[in-house]
């Protein structure tokens, strides 16, 4: 497998890129609402990733893709919006070392999820990474 194209490198990017998402956020969020402050992020990102499907070519018509993927992408979509309002308002009222940890257990969750809806099949190393996370974020929030 090329390291260009692996899970593994697009995944640490995406803690890099919440990490700072969740610094910047703290930052952006001092002084005005913060649903305005997700609004104007969604812009953003609405922006950004319609300039990396134009520059990779990769428009495709809406009407071909399978209805489920559109359900699937539309509740998807309303989740995300609902966890960045919960996220900016979290970050607006509390230190942004304590609410990124506890939005982390987000990870707990969705390895449960997929056990559960997607009938992954758990192994001894993520059930205790998932135990590690909580009891993590537990004490980050405690103490």
């Amino acid at each position: 497998m090329q390291l260009r194209e692996s899970w593994l490198l697009f995944a640490l990017g995406s803690a890099l890129f919440a990490a700072l998402t969740a610094l910047f956020g703290k930052l952006g969020v001092a002084g005005i609402n913060s649903n305005l402050a997700t609004f104007i992020r969604t812009i953003v990102i609405l922006i950004v990733t319609a300039g990396i499907l134009s520059l990779r070519q990769e428009w495709a018509k809406p009407t071909g893709l399978p209805l489920n993927s559109w359900v699937f992408l539309i509740l998807s979509g309303i989740a995300t919006g609902l966890s960045w309002l919960c996220y900016y308002r979290a970050l607006q009222l509390g230190p942004v070392s304590k609410v990124a940890p506890i939005d982390k257990l987000s990870v707990a969750l969705v390895i449960v999820l997929g056990l559960v809806f997607l009938g992954e099949k758990p192994s001894l190393s993520m059930l205790i990474g998932g135990l590690l996370i909580v009891s993590g974020a537990i004490v980050i929030a405690i103490f």
